[in-house]
């Protein structure tokens, strides 16, 4: 059995308190956002613990402060490219 693909997307626009969560899917949803993120340049990062937290979250909801720390490596990583 495979394993349902999940993603989430996130912004930080500059004055908010904490990036929020743009959006959310699970299955074709999921791979829909995937292939918008691509088609216009947005980096992808891979983290299945991330995406499993983020992913019960609502859209437009502040990410948990308990992945403030793994968010603010993806947006490093991110910046870094």
């Amino acid at each position: 059995m495979s394993k349902l693909q999940k993603a989430a997307a996130l912004r930080y626009p500059q004055g908010a308190d904490a990036p929020y969560i743009s959006c959310t899917g699970k299955g074709n949803a999921a791979e829909t956002i995937l292939k918008i993120a691509e088609e216009n340049g947005i980096p992808v990062v891979e983290d299945e613990t991330l995406v499993n937290v983020l992913s019960i979250q609502s859209a437009g909801e502040l990410i948990p402060e308990t992945v403030y720390e793994a968010v603010a490596k993806v947006f490093a990583f991110v910046q870094s490219l």
